[in-house]
């Protein structure tokens, strides 16, 4: 009797599991900020130039707010500067890529880079977007604790949030909500750009990708968002001027963070 020809195999295979783990001891955000401060002081005028952009950036919107009278969001304002910063800072991935690369550095190819241009305008967008719901759940915040009272002003908002139970409460509410956007801008945002740049991914594999090894290597991105929130607020004390130097270190820093994780 002749044998039966199996049929071929109908089900496709499953998709093989991508681990990405990397083990990363707690000190790599160190390294890559020390890798960052090298970036910085190779060629270093684009970078220092593109610092004081940045920084005159931040001081014409804050006199902005206070000139049309939206100073009642301006602490949530400074807090989405951690959101959108990553968009910010494309030019310094660019040239941290160009000198890994051995290509020549300028600033015009700083703020213009070649690669993924529309990727990159749709990652700025969602961040932006993540940033709007920001600054309104912050107003909705304000009414859920104060309701109907007028904003007291900057003279005595620190009073009000520091000396009185439903202040503390705000402040306490509004810290945890706003570092919830934040997380979700920099697990999206902190790889994502990067990515972009060096391997020309659309824009949602590439934020899909940055989510998950964030996710996969906790421990260590957790230091490195300490460092950026931490140098950061050391920026906007010296009333922006720090950002001068720490914006271009901390996307220097950021690529090579890029590099180590994924590249």
């Amino acid at each position: 009797m002749a044998k039966a020809h199996s049929l071929p195999e109908l089900v496709p295979p499953l998709p093989r599991e991508v681990d990405h783990r990397r083990n990363l001891p707690l000190s790599s955000a160190f390294t890559w900020l020390a890798l960052g401060w090298k970036d910085l002081w190779t060629k270093p005028g684009p970078s220092l130039v593109y610092g004081l952009a940045v920084t005159a950036l931040s001081m014409l919107v804050i006199w902005a707010m206070f000139e049309f009278s939206w100073d009642n969001v301006l602490f949530p304002a400074l807090a989405g500067f951690l959101v959108i910063g990553p968009v910010l800072a494309i030019g310094t991935y660019e040239k941290s890529r160009r000198l890994e690369a051995g290509e020549k550095v300028t600033l015009w190819n700083m703020i213009f880079p070649k690669a993924g241009v529309q990727h990159l305008f749709f990652v700025g967008g969602v961040l932006m977007m993540i940033m709007l719901l920001w600054l309104r759940a912050a107003v909705l915040l304000y009414a859920v604790f104060f309701g109907w009272l007028p904003f007291p002003g900057l003279d005595q908002l620190l009073p009000m949030l520091l000396g009185t139970p439903r202040g503390l409460a705000l402040l306490a509410v509004g810290t945890l909500v706003g570092g919830l956007f934040a997380a979700l801008a920099f697990a999206v945002s902190v790889l994502s750009i990067p990515l972009v740049l060096d391997k020309q991914e659309d824009a949602f594999t590439a934020m899909g990708t940055s989510a998950s090894y964030v996710w996969n290597n906790l421990p260590a991105m957790l230091v490195w968002g300490a460092i950026v929130l931490l140098l950061t607020i050391v920026g906007v004390a010296t009333g922006f001027l720090g950002f001068i130097i720490l914006f271009p270190l901390l996307g220097h820093a950021t690529w090579h963070a890029y590099r180590t994780v994924i590249g």
